[in-house]
């Protein structure tokens, strides 16, 4: 697997401990403001640059997790909420400093499974101790630096190569291990009121592209066309994949002999939790009256007046469990406001605008709290009956 997306590098410490500098010292060019006056960074602020030897990351500078007041507090929320995004944090300190601002960033890096380096700053002003070292590395740190203006910061760049995990910046395939070279891969993909303008969605460009990464033979048609297809040309696809909003009508044109599954579940083995996907489910059939059901879209689009998310996967859930459900749905990566427990069940897109650390930490409050999670493609299955038919491609042994 080759590198194929940009790493995440969060840049982390009290208000005026260098954060700033140091990302313009690792980028080698002035991409960050500096000033001596505390709480100059605000929102985190990402920019781009090329490691030599390794590739292109992104540097997220954070406000400082000291600040005060209001205003303080917010930022403070902000520079936490960057850490759902990050896949490698790097806490910079000073003055021998290990109080409650670095054992919460620690404590957070550690919750969310973020390894982290650690840079003691100002090194000509105050030396670091013999035992502040030892502290970090006793709390999980996986490098301690320590840095003034007069030392290359090389030894960081190497150990940002070596720490980064590799699921940061390499993405598994989504069929590869279905299909074979040659294979006839079917995809049905309807241009409805949703699709966007003159182009396809994002997980059907992504499918096309790894069916032929994977040397296999990929045919694109709208569910109007693809039973007149098989029926004349009688082709017999290694696999259908289809939208999950007509699951229904491809279940029933594709012969039970020709395994069939959608985007979406595909995106679900890639980028979710899988089989906590697959041991929420079926709590579908366990919803009562009155439970709070809660849709997750990983992105922002305009909202059709038959969407997905909001309109179909309700109205769905509803005629399945003839139950009295109510429904909230955030957009992209914004708070949940209710307490997760408020929840019955979560149901989360596919993910195909997000990473799968992003996606991964965003539902863990949920599975941590024993909320069952599932995702749009499983869930729409399970309410049409075609749940055990939709999975079966992923429960054979792999090649």
């Amino acid at each position: 697997m080759g590198k194929d997306r940009q790493p995440f590098i969060g840049i982390f410490g009290r208000r005026n401990n260098g954060k700033s500098t140091l990302i313009n010292r690792l980028a080698g060019q002035e991409i960050a403001i500096v000033s001596d006056i505390p709480g100059t960074t605000t929102d985190p602020v990402k920019k781009s640059f090329e490691i030599t030897g390794f590739g292109p990351v992104v540097l997220v500078d954070t406000a400082g997790t000291d600040d005060i007041g209001e205003l303080g507090e917010k930022r403070i929320s902000r520079a936490l909420q960057a850490i759902d995004r990050i896949d490698l944090a790097i806490l910079i300190t000073t003055n021998n400093l290990l109080g409650e601002p670095e054992e919460k960033l620690i404590s957070e890096f550690r919750k969310r499974d973020v390894p982290f380096l650690v840079i003691h700053n100002k090194e000509d002003l105050v030396p670091a101790n013999q035992n502040i070292e030892k502290e970090y590395v006793n709390r999980g740190s996986s490098g301690f630096f320590k840095l003034k203006p007069a030392l290359s910061t090389e030894p960081i760049i190497d150990a940002i190569r070596q720490t980064i995990p590799e699921s940061a910046y390499t993405t598994p395939t989504l069929l590869g291990d279905l299909i074979t070279p040659g294979d006839i891969i079917l995809l049905i993909t309807p241009i409805d009121i949703e699709a966007p303008a003159g182009r396809m969605i994002l997980p059907q460009v992504q499918t096309i592209r790894d069916v032929l990464d994977n040397d296999a033979i990929c045919i694109v048609l709208k569910e109007t066309e693809a039973e007149p297809f098989l029926k004349k040309t009688g082709i017999k696809p290694a696999l259908v994949v289809t939208d999950s909003q007509v699951f229904a009508k491809a279940d029933k044109i594709t012969p039970k002999n020709i395994r069939l599954t959608s985007f979406s579940i595909l995106l679900a083995r890639l980028k979710g939790d899988f089989s906590q996907y697959m041991k929420g489910t079926p709590k579908i059939d366990e919803l009562k009256d009155n439970d709070r059901v809660l849709i997750l879209e990983s992105c922002t689009h305009h909202v059709a007046c038959d969407d997905i998310g909001r309109e179909k996967i309700p109205n769905w859930l509803k005629t399945h469990t003839r139950k009295q459900l109510y429904f909230d749905v955030i957009a992209g990566l914004d708070n949940i406001k209710r307490p997760i427990t408020d929840y019955a069940l979560i149901i989360q897109c596919g993910g195909c605008m997000i990473t799968r650390k992003q996606l991964h930490n965003r539902l863990k409050p949920a599975i941590d709290a024993g909320i069952p999670v599932t995702n749009y493609g499983m869930a729409i299955a399970w309410v049409h009956g075609i749940y055990s038919r939709a999975i079966a491609p992923f429960q054979r042994k792999p090649k």
